[in-house]
């Protein structure tokens, strides 16, 4: 996995390779490392999910871009420092003072949870594809998750969009996928690398086409 934000890579074309055994000189291309928050990791070792098969190879495992981590970040910031800028404004000072240690308790227990909510949306909201199927896993709250996937030979259509000045200055985007499954769109958000990621889906969808052509079964 890379540091998302070291842009020699944007422009380093990588296709799986016959057979997706992990390329040789992954390592050269800095896309391979274990840093746990990295939002783009091509062939990662120790990465696994329920759903996968004992055969099945991870291509590529997605996050959003860590830039988008900023406006939650400076949300979180503000309301930390909200009690303190409004302290020279006594708008609770009407409240026993026992009372306002509550209120400020209480605002600051909800800025941790908005924090760590939010945390837990960006790390637990992830895509994976493999070299077989892919998945869209959306992290809700605490006790709910959605799960999407489909296989990649039911990919009908790959469209990267990406616009805007931080989208082309961090190199990311969307990837909108319409398939022939049950659910008939998935959507990659704010990846990074979008071009890369749908040239390697690409790639994957005509393999699999090649393999129905020769009746090759794994």
């Amino acid at each position: 996995m890379p540091d998302v934000f070291v842009s020699e890579t944007k422009n380093i074309e990588i296709n799986p390779p016959s057979g997706h055994s992990k390329p040789k000189n992954i390592e050269k291309y800095g896309l391979h490392n274990h840093n746990p928050l990295s939002s783009y990791c091509y062939y990662p070792d120790e990465i696994k999910f329920v759903a996968k098969d004992s055969k099945e190879k991870i291509i590529l495992f997605l996050r959003r871009h860590p830039i988008t981590n900023v406006g939650w970040i400076l949300v979180s910031i503000l309301m930390v420092l909200a009690p303190m800028v409004l302290d020279r404004f006594p708008i609770i000072a009407f409240l026993p003072e026992n009372f306002q240690f509550i209120a400020v308790l209480g605002w600051y227990l909800i800025t941790i949870a908005y924090t760590f909510e939010s945390f837990l949306d960006w790390f637990f909201s992830v895509y994976v594809i493999t070299d077989e199927r892919i998945f869209d896993v959306d992290f809700v709250n605490l006790i709910y998750r959605e799960i999407s996937e489909a296989n990649i030979d039911q990919i009908q259509d790959v469209t990267v969009a990406m616009g805007g000045v931080v989208r082309t200055i961090f190199n990311y985007g969307d990837i909108l996928l319409q398939t022939a499954s049950e659910v008939p769109r998935i959507e990659f958000e704010a990846v990074p690398h979008p071009d890369q990621v749908a040239k390697i889906l690409r790639g994957l969808r005509v393999e699999e086409e090649q393999e129905k052509i020769e009746g090759r079964v794994r």
